[in-house]
């Protein structure tokens, strides 16, 4: 396989991404097994594997475009019953271009992995789907239903309502930001998850630098490999030997530094930018319950003046009641979506970085054995 039939497979071929497990059993199992590019839209077949009793079936697959992912997520965000859970960010709209080019890359190096090998890095070019959603109607209705969900994007009107919305929420969190939290686990939380983003957002940038220096490493390689080339036309057969091996060095350095290069795009870069938008989703949960925090309080102001005037007491008791009720309940899930964020995060970004260690390991030895063996050819000459 050559580097444009990897390029092409987004387009003609269904491409296979890995297997997402929703729990920690087997109960409920779901992956986006195909992906198939239809000119400006992306069809993902998602296949389902479940004992559960609400399902009809017990293995099935339906197909959902992006926009389908994106309205499953705005039904979980727009529902109060999941207030306190960390919702996982709508998946970006595919770029089929930037998987294009990485798929070049991983076809440049096949000759040097196993199959294996090749086939596991391929799948991790598919783009990231969330990878937990609660157990309800529309989840089910997401898996099950074979027909198009209708879904449709938003209007000029609707667009623009959600810009003044955004605007408001940014406003209220700026205003709750110096509110004091009576829990202490909660405020710790909010500190370092702002400034997490923030490191996580700077490493992105740096490792995207990274990335970006390692493709122009082996972009001048390929440029060096074709100039000695052209010098090898000498009259004089044992220079023309010579350089043309010189160039073969080259050419070869240029496929293994592209493969540090996408390895490291897709290790670190990709990663990183997962996290930083699971992390605004960690702030989500934290504003959501910052203003469930405000309500309680002023459902408290609001009893107490009801009681002074002697008006309307049971109905301030009510709702100071149901305030606090929700308050409680956010916070008591918050406070295990976090500490199973905190762990998933470190085990995650562990698994990560040993497996690109170890692929960086190989890269390096692959690049030792090459020197070693041009050399070896050279010195003969």
């Amino acid at each position: 396989m050559d580097a444009a039939d990897s390029a092409d497979m987004l387009e003609d071929e269904k491409i296979r991404t890995q297997s997402v497990d929703l729990n920690t059993d087997t109960s409920l199992m779901v992956d986006i097994s195909d992906a198939l590019s239809e000119r400006d839209r992306v069809k993902f077949t998602v296949h389902t594997k479940s004992t559960l009793p609400n399902f009809k079936e017990s293995e099935f697959s339906v197909v959902r475009e992006h926009e389908e992912f994106v309205w499953l997520h705005d039904r979980y965000v727009e529902n109060e019953e999941y207030a306190g859970i960390i919702i996982p960010p709508a998946p970006p709209k595919p770029d089929f271009d930037v998987s294009r080019e990485k798929l070049q890359k991983l076809g440049e190096g096949e000759n040097s992995m196993t199959k294996e090998e090749f086939q596991k890095m391929k799948a991790r070019t598919g783009s990231r789907v969330p990878c937990y959603f609660p157990r309800k109607l529309n989840f089910n209705v997401f898996l099950e239903f074979k027909g198009e969900l209708n879904v449709r994007g938003k209007n000029k009107k609707e667009r623009l309502g959600g810009l003044f919305k955004g605007l408001a929420k940014g406003v209220d969190e700026v205003l709750l930001s110096g509110q004091k939290d009576v829990d202490e686990f909660f405020e710790t939380e909010k500190k370092f998850l702002v400034e997490y983003n923030m490191k996580l957002k700077d490493c992105t940038r740096t490792a995207d630098r990274m990335t970006k220096s390692h493709k122009n490493v082996a972009d001048s390689f390929i440029r060096i490999s074709s100039s000695v080339s052209q010098m090898g036309t000498s009259e004089y057969m044992d220079i023309d030997r010579f350089l043309n091996k010189l160039a073969e060095y080259f050419e070869k350095a240029r496929k293994l530094e592209g493969r540090v290069a996408s390895d490291e795009d897709l290790k670190s870069s990709d990663l990183l930018r997962y996290y930083v938008r699971d992390t605004d989703a960690a702030k989500n949960l934290l504003y959501r319950r910052a203003r469930c925090l405000a309500d309680y309080e002023n459902a408290n102001k609001a009893l107490d003046k009801a009681r002074v005037k002697g008006k309307e007491v049971a109905a301030a008791e009510t709702a100071q009641q149901t305030a606090s009720e929700k308050f409680e309940h956010i916070s008591e899930v918050a406070k295990q979506e976090l500490t199973d964020f905190k762990t998933r995060r470190v085990q995650q970004f562990r698994k990560n970085m040993t497996e690109r260690a170890e692929l960086e390991l190989k890269h390096a030895k692959a690049h030792v054995n090459l020197l070693k063996t041009s050399l070896g050819l050279l010195k003969e000459l």
